[in-house]
């Protein structure tokens, strides 16, 4: 044992700081006084966390490194021993001399006896793993390799044999004296329970997420209502990503329901239509419910008639349609992303780059909204003939439809609609946030992983929402442009809850008046769900194409309080990143680094916001840090 490459855990429940451990230097000066050769050494955040701790070990441990020595409690050393291929031993004993111990939702668990044996057994502790807890070899009733036991569980001693014969460590522990067990110390029953219970929740199909309340009781069960026809509205002409539409009619101008009144002044950028007939008032700054005041915007005053545009006329039929004929309807009638991101559709459809699946997002994870839900059972046939027309403009062979498994009534109806097309399945999913996020969907539903600064084209993939595939129906068979949108008006505070297809540029104030208005108030209202919607400051704003709900919920006043390490934003982050540091740079102006750390691969889903215990408002603090990053990005 003389090339020796030294890890040390930077340790959970610790305070953040940048400077050198004091247990690396330390040992690195005994072993290297007793005439050890030190190849290296890296201190690294929560070694528990294997996803985290393979990625930043690769490439790092240098050649002729005969073994490693690992400063950390038995959660990270048990990890670093499956990953590395030479000898894995502790320079502790379970507890390191600072007293940290972690608790990562891993499948690696530590007892915390004190007298650890993982140096003996090659990182396979026998305290956790073996069912009878035996520490000088197995009891010799195992069956194939399996406990007598727990015939499911592998038998630890035969995987510890393995280990140590394909390190050439046999005779070595044959030659060890018996181990004698302190049963004085705390039993690890409690422990393994726990985290056993914690991590059934994750690693679902993809990495990390939470389990927040669902609340989706208010609305879910309630059908579709028309909501009344409102006397103004007020369209924007930037309701979706990209370029705003330039308006192309004035005060006193003549409008029908359909009728185009901004046009697409950019590649990415989407045409606005009328919602309403009626006669336009004016073209003028209004505020915007995301985007605040000073967003240029139509406002029409309705006749109440719902006389349609002469442009509103059905198509072919879809199996007349060419690939170019099907994306050009969707870009001439305003589809853009109705999940809450408003990205162009007609941009999705022109991959540049060959697809095999289109994947329909009917997870609607976030809680309270029904809004999905409800087109799922109402608009069944309207959602399948949708993604028909996606696969075709994209030459798909495959259509995917996901929905979570809390809605049981969805799932039996769309397997029954799909029964007919032998290239189109539904998958029904555990419940998991944020499993409608592209990415999240796709690791779930295809097994690929996007990878950092891609998209989803880039794996073969193009996802779309429920109501973005019932709008794309819309499109094609009632000629009809997104116009209006089915919106949840949910949450523990509204009145009368409600599920209503709106009109675009519908007052919210109007919508939640209509709704018996709010009861409370210590209350907050946002546009979206409560993990990524808005806070609607003004209600005096519009429905706009992304509006999926309007919730009022409890308000939160909760104190932030100083990190105290705990690891969790990592244990949940789904696009693995590593939240703690990224606030942490972002606060030291280190663009640089958080270049490194992929900062802009963040959209946002605040799970670790949400598992934050010192109610840290981290995705602000990503936010500004992806501000830190950008010029670097221009540079580039």
């Amino acid at each position: 044992m003389d090339n020796i490459f030294v890890v040390a855990c930077n340790k959970c429940f610790k305070t953040f700081d940048t400077t050198e451990e004091p247990e690396l230097g330390e040992f690195s000066a005994i072993a290297e006084a007793q005439g050890k050769h030190i190849t290296g050494t890296a201190k690294i955040d929560f070694l528990c966390n294997g996803v985290q701790t393979e990625k930043k070990l690769a490439g790092i441990v240098p050649e002729g490194t005969e073994n490693v020595v690992v400063i950390s409690c038995g959660l990270g050393v048990q990890t670093i021993a499956e990953l590395e291929n030479v000898p894995v031993f502790t320079a502790t004993n379970s507890l390191n001399y600072t007293g940290h111990h972690g608790m990562a939702l891993t499948q690696k668990t530590c007892g915390a006896c004190a007298q650890c044996y993982l140096n003996v057994t090659g990182g396979i502790c026998p305290i956790v793993d073996c069912s009878k807890s035996l520490i000088n070899g197995q009891c010799g009733g195992a069956k194939n390799g399996k406990c007598e036991i727990d015939p499911k569980k592998d038998c630890a001693w035969e995987k510890i044999y393995q280990r140590l014969e394909k390190q050439g460590r046999t005779k070595e522990f044959l030659d060890q004296p018996v181990q004698l067990r302190d049963y004085s110390a705390v039993g690890v029953d409690q422990i393994k329970a726990y985290v056993t219970a914690a991590r059934a929740k994750r690693y679902e199909g993809f990495y990390g997420g939470v389990h927040p309340t669902e609340n989706k009781e208010y609305t879910e069960h309630l059908a579709l209502q028309k909501f009344p026809e409102p006397d103004t509205v007020i369209i924007p002409l930037a309701m979706h990503i990209g370029a705003p539409a330039n308006p192309v009619v004035q005060a006193g101008d003549a409008v029908k329901v359909g009728q185009l009144i901004g046009e697409q002044a950019g590649f990415i950028s989407a045409p606005v239509h009328s919602s309403v007939s009626g006669t336009v008032i004016a073209v003028e700054p209004h505020t915007h419910p995301n985007k605040g005041p000073g967003v240029m915007s139509v406002v029409i005053k309705n006749d109440g008639k719902n006389t349609l545009h002469e442009s509103v006329q059905p198509n072919k039929p879809l199996e007349e349609l060419t690939p170019d004929e099907i994306v050009e309807i969707v870009k001439e009638k305003g589809i853009v992303g109705m999940g809450g991101a408003t990205f162009p559709t007609y941009v999705k459809l022109k991959p540049g780059k060959p697809i095999d699946a289109v994947l329909i997002n009917g997870s609607e994870c976030e809680p309270y909204l029904t809004a999905d839900h409800r087109v799922l059972l109402e608009f069944a046939d309207d959602i399948v003939y949708g993604l028909r027309a996606m696969m075709k403009a994209v030459a798909a062979p495959e259509g995917v439809i996901l929905i979570e498994d809390n809605k049981p009534d969805a799932i039996a109806l769309m397997e029954e609609k799909v029964k007919p097309y032998d290239n189109i399945r539904v998958v029904a999913a555990k419940t998991q946030y944020p499993e409608g996020a592209e990415k999240m969907l796709i690791k779930k539903v295809m097994g690929r992983q996007v990878p950092s600064g891609k998209l989803p084209a880039d794996v073969g993939c193009v996802v779309s929402n429920t109501s973005t595939a019932k709008a794309i129906s819309d499109a094609i068979q009632k000629g009809l442009p997104l116009v209006e949108r089915v919106v949840s008006v949910t949450g523990e505070y509204i009145k009368h809850p409600g599920n209503y297809i709106v009109k675009l540029g519908t007052n919210v104030q109007e919508i939640i008046d209509h709704c018996g208005g709010i009861t409370g108030d210590d209350v907050v209202l946002k546009m979206g769900g409560p993990m990524m919607g808005a806070p609607i400051k003004d209600t005096n704003v519009p429905i706009i194409k992304g509006s999926n709900g309007i919730i009022a919920i409890a308000a939160d006043h909760t104190e932030e309080k100083e990190c105290i390490k705990c690891g969790r934003c990592m244990d949940v982050c789904p696009m693995e990143l590593q939240p703690l540091e990224i606030y942490k740079l972002g606060q030291l102006g280190d663009a640089e680094g958080l270049l490194k750390l992929n900062v802009m691969d963040c959209f946002s889903c605040k799970c670790c916001e949400y598992i934050c215990s010192s109610k840290i408002p981290l995705v602000s603090k990503i936010n500004a840090a992806k501000g830190l990053v950008m010029p670097l990005l221009k540079k580039k």
